[in-house]
């Protein structure tokens, strides 16, 4: 008989192209990982993994086995969803992932009274980028992930996950309060042209949208500095150091030396999402989570 955990595991391998990557994702060691994979090549009779320079990938044999298992998982998942759901129970254990300031504003308030309310729910949370969480769900190592969506910057979510929107936020262009720009009541891309921006690093979702902001003007955002957390960027324009486009969702307090200006066309807004598979659609759980996440959002 496969087992199921180990089956788990080389899925996870799959995903993150390594052991170590996989052990980080499932929170176990990569010797536990290594060992649950050798144990699954031992059961099938077949070699399952082969080294690729420093990583490894499935070999056919692996590859068979991971397709075909998805749907195994996805059957046994939607199965004790229905359980729970004949008998009204908000139980188990959920993963849920999501970005920093969802975490923050949105995520950590709602998590504590939904504890309170289900004795027999157990919730694990941790921080990824958008791309990461849609990955961790799609590939079944997280049951929820709340990921954001600037304006018509696409995030490819496969057919088996299942998006709802729990939350709209926006985003204003935060000056020190001696800039220029901090006594206007909006600004505009053609406003910040010659600015220079604080931002997060190139390939990120955020960084795409400050770049789609400038279309029409024939320029580019100047980046002057770089961060991936908007408390640093919040602290760098406070030092006087540029100005930085920061969303209002788990945005710590301005204090007195910064002023958030509103941007328009277009205005910077964001969906935030809730992702998890169709396979959990029918779990009590699932929906006390979701029904959170919309209340506080």
């Amino acid at each position: 008989m496969i087992d199921l955990n180990a089956l788990t595991a080389l899925r996870a391998v799959d995903t993150h192209g390594s052991v170590v990557g996989a052990a980080d994702a499932l929170g176990f060691t990569p010797s536990a990982v290594s060992q649950q994979v050798k144990r699954l090549e031992r059961q099938t009779g077949v070699p399952l993994l082969e080294r690729v320079g420093r990583g490894v990938m499935l070999t056919r044999h692996g590859r068979h086995l991971v397709d075909a298992g998805a749907k195994v998982l996805g059957d046994l998942e939607e199965i004790e969803s229905g359980l729970h759901r004949q008998a009204e129970a908000v139980a188990g254990h959920l993963r849920i992932v999501a970005f920093s300031t969802a975490m923050r504003g949105l995520v950590a308030p709602a998590v504590r009274a939904l504890l309170d309310a289900h004795r027999d729910l157990t919730l694990q949370l941790s921080e990824r980028e958008p791309w990461d969480t849609v990955d961790l769900v799609a590939s079944g190592q997280c049951e929820i992930g709340v990921v954001h969506s600037w304006g018509d910057v696409a995030l490819a979510i496969p057919e088996h996950v299942v998006a709802a929107r729990v939350a709209r936020d926006l985003a204003d262009v935060v000056v020190h309060r001696d800039h220029p720009l901090a006594n206007r009541t909006r600004v505009t891309p053609r406003d910040l042209v010659d600015e220079g921006w604080i931002a997060t690093p190139e390939g990120t979702i955020c960084r795409q949208w400050l770049t789609r902001m400038y279309d029409g003007t024939g320029r580019l955002p100047r980046i002057a500095h770089q961060s991936m957390e908007f408390d640093s960027h919040l602290a760098m324009v406070r030092a006087g150091l540029g100005i930085a486009l920061v969303p209002r969702l788990g945005r710590a307090p301005l204090g007195e030396e910064l002023v958030a200006v509103p941007a328009t066309d277009p205005a910077p807004t964001r969906e935030v999402l809730a992702l998890h598979r169709r396979s959990m659609a029918s779990s009590p759980a699932v929906t006390a989570v979701l029904t959170a996440l919309a209340a506080g959002g």
